[in-house]
């Protein structure tokens, strides 16, 4: 199967560099597949969950929003922050996701909502991406 070439980096490290043959990320328009050959674009990305796939095997990644270039290829994907499945930990990601249900329960003049959403939406990403390591491929969090 043709397979492009996949660069992940965010400000702090270059997270992943490789050959793929799928990417399935979520865009600001809705969740996006790039193949290999894709016709060439770019984008911006909403937090969410990442998906990389390369002779059957997944990788799940979380990311928390960016840039994605895509090339017949190569793909580069710019991302504000991006955390490897096993780099996840649980009980941070449950006690941020609860922050951010608390937070808007409580929205008052000085709490911006769209940054309340938006963390909470993080959260359910990271909590999502956690789980699927730890039940294996396939399984879908009823977060």
């Amino acid at each position: 199967m043709p397979t492009m070439k996949l660069e992940i980096v965010t400000a702090e490290r270059q997270v992943f560099s490789g050959d793929v043959t799928t990417i399935i990320a979520e865009g600001t328009e809705g969740q996006m597949t790039v193949l290999p050959k894709h016709a060439p674009l770019i984008t911006m990305l909403a937090p969410g969950e990442l998906v990389i796939r390369k002779d059957g095997d997944e990788q799940y990644m979380v990311i928390s929003g960016g840039f994605m270039e895509v090339m017949p290829e190569k793909v580069i994907l710019l991302a504000d922050a991006c955390e490897r499945s096993d780099e996840i930990d649980l009980e941070r990601a449950t006690a941020a996701k609860q922050r951010a249900e608390d937070r808007l329960k409580s929205i008052t003049p000085d709490i911006d909502q769209s940054r309340a959403e938006a963390a909470l939406r993080r959260s359910i990403a990271r909590l999502h991406v956690a789980e699927k390591r730890r039940r294996g491929p396939g399984y879908r969090p009823s977060v």
